[in-house]
């Protein structure tokens, strides 16, 4: 019997689910080694999908307070630090980016991550306009 290897075909993630595309085309991918993998073509009822998904959870993150976005995106980042060394990893084998420029990468991510967490709740604060702050006191700012 002949081993063939069998590469594996990375799915779509849409709606909190990995589905197959519509049309089940993909494009081989090769990394700096010379290792394959299978990516996904998507069609355009695939990216409809994916807008509808998007809009479907608009509400659930509009409807969530500066602080609670903060709070996600901030989880993001720890998320993402703690397997940095993994992506890191991966950016070298798809890119020949050097381990120095990878790692940099990979932490300006996070930096940026952390950034948006901060400013989620912030952002009014610098546009200048009544600032939510404790009952009983009045806070405002101006540009």
């Amino acid at each position: 019997m002949d081993n063939k290897n069998v590469h594996k075909i990375f799915k779509l993630f849409i709606g909190g689910k990995f589905i197959r595309t519509e049309s089940e085309r993909f494009i081989q991918l090769k990394d700096a080694d010379g290792n394959v993998t299978n990516v996904s073509r998507s069609t355009r009822k695939d990216i409809r999908n994916a807008v509808v998904a998007a809009r479907s959870a608009f509400d659930g993150w509009n409807g969530k307070t500066g602080y609670e976005r903060g709070q996600i995106i901030y989880r993001f980042a720890e998320m993402l630090a703690s397997r940095a060394e993994e992506f890191s990893s991966e950016i070298q084998l798809n890119t020949g980016a050097s381990k120095k420029a990878a790692d940099k990468e990979v932490g300006k991510c996070i930096d940026r991550a952390i950034f948006y967490a901060g400013l989620a709740d912030k952002w009014m604060q610098l546009t200048g306009t009544v600032n939510p702050v404790q009952a009983g006191y009045f806070n405002f700012s101006v540009p």
